[in-house]
């Protein structure tokens, strides 16, 4: 977002026609596809020797609250509200939480969804967890208000010439805007935060930045925050001594001494527990860390790379993770889109996923390049990702047949009874349905939250994380 200023005269006003009315409704733009007039549109410019997606250009002015009279205009396709130094828009009103709400053009419609405040977020005096904008609504943040106005002018996004990165595949707008950002992730060492929804390849960018940068001859190591217990967490990141603790019957160097002269990456970051987090915080500012039970600290040559499928943003207002080592995070913030964004990518995936399982050229590859069944695949709105649709092609190539797709059944589908098999292989075939379909509900019903997911099932976190990855959910 472009800094704060005060605002022009409504007349004079870029973001309205002359008549005061938006422009986005004018009878000039009457017709104008929705793709076009709002978002991320499907037309490619070139411009300065690339090729850009063009997203259409937004303004947000405080017009009541002690802030009133600031304005600022977006730089891409989302831009977030409150009281931290890193927010787009910042405000010194009290009752504003530190990452308020956040404003994104995607699918051609302007959203906004509250990120957990402390005093809820209004649009035209309603409170809303997630809404549509249009030009001229009205924000109501604690004592600030906000008008939304959507601009006649664009932003040009960076897109990659290439579909592919490292181990990535993609020639959606949505991918090539995100290969973009890696590429310029990999010619630095600056720390990555990769945010995305589970099965959207997190780890495999992740391993994409390591493999095009120039530690691409040191080690990639990977520490998975979440699935390990969090007293055994420090050890596991930072190494101990001999006599740390019972068990601890020799010196063990952490996951950072390891990675030293390559990458460590940290997924599920937010799961680490608050009594590590300040100890993660020294390790990425002054790269360096300390063994349990030891008394010097060791220099570490190390990137860090780490991913979410939380908002951080949120858990930062319900003050569940630190507001400074989110900022040192997210010195490069970038985001891996849902497959159900990417549908241009879907027949590309499913060549990718033949390559990996060494099958291109067989016979039993042409079941899944059919135009029927790619049709099935646009259909679906796959919740698991691309991990849902390798998982699907690879059952269908295994069967060599077409299993159901359907929302209901997700990508298990129900079983039939089969009564030519033993009773045994039968019924553990429905409780392999059963335990998926079980999974994939309550993590969605608890928000992917995996530690509150295995509270409600009732069983332990690790046992939980084991089922998940029985059935190729993490």
């Amino acid at each position: 977002m472009s800094g704060p200023s005060k605002p022009s005269p409504p007349e004079a006003d870029e973001f309205l026609d002359t008549d005061g009315t938006d422009m986005l409704d004018s009878e000039e733009h009457k017709d104008t596809p929705p793709t076009q007039r709002e978002g991320m549109t499907t037309e490619v410019v070139r411009s300065e020797g690339r090729e850009h997606a063009l997203v259409r250009r937004f303004r947000l002015l405080v017009v009541a609250g002690p802030d009133t009279g600031i304005n600022c205009t977006s730089v891409g396709e989302r831009a977030v509200v409150g009281t931290h130094e890193s927010a787009d828009l910042v405000l010194h009103d009290r009752t504003v939480s530190r990452f308020h709400c956040e404003i994104t053009l995607a699918d051609g419609r302007a959203v906004i969804r509250d990120l957990g405040s402390r005093n809820g977020t209004l649009v035209d005096g309603v409170s809303v967890v997630q809404a549509h904008l249009r030009s001229g609504t009205t924000l109501t943040l604690g004592r600030t208000q906000i008008r939304f106005d959507l601009g006649t002018d664009h932003v040009k996004i960076p897109l990659s010439e290439r579909e592919e990165f490292g181990l990535m595949v993609g020639r959606s707008l949505a991918m090539r805007a995100s290969f973009a950002l890696l590429e310029r992730a990999a010619q630095s060492d600056a720390t990555v935060l990769l945010e995305g929804e589970t099965g959207t390849g997190k780890e495999a960018a992740a391993e994409s930045i390591h493999r095009e940068s120039r530690r691409v001859d040191g080690p990639f190591v990977v520490v998975d925050c979440g699935a390990i217990p969090p007293d055994l967490l420090e050890s596991e990141l930072f190494g101990h001594e001999r006599g740390a603790f019972t068990g601890a019957v020799t010196a063990r160097e952490g996951a950072f001494e390891a990675a030293s002269g390559g990458t460590i990456f940290l997924d599920e970051i937010g799961e680490l527990a608050a009594d590590l987090q300040p100890k993660l915080l020294r390790a990425l500012e002054r790269r360096e860390v300390k063994r349990v039970g030891g008394n010097k600290y060791t220099s570490v040559d190390v990137r860090v790379i780490a991913a979410t499928n939380r908002n951080l943003r949120a858990e930062v207002n319900a003050r569940k993770f630190r507001s400074d080592l989110y900022y040192r995070l997210a010195v490069l913030e970038v985001r891996l889109p849902p497959l159900r964004e990417r549908g241009d990518d879907l027949a590309l995936l499913v060549e990718h996923i033949l390559k990996q399982q060494g099958v291109a050229e067989g016979p039993e590859a042409s079941l899944v390049r059919t135009p029927a069944f790619l049709a099935d695949l646009a259909r679906h709105p796959w919740p698991g990702n691309v991990r849902e649709l390798r998982n699907y092609v690879e059952r269908c190539l295994a069967l060599h047949e077409q299993t159901p797709l359907t929302p209901a059944a997700a990508e298990e589908g129900t079983p039939t009874v089969d009564v030519t098999l033993p009773i045994k292989v039968a019924r553990d075939s429905w409780t392999r349905s059963f335990e998926r379909r079980y999974l994939e509900e309550i993590l969605r019903r608890h928000d992917d939250n995996v530690t509150a997911a295995a509270r409600a099932a009732g069983i332990d976190r690790i046992y939980f994380y084991r089922l998940l990855w029985r059935h190729g959910l993490r």
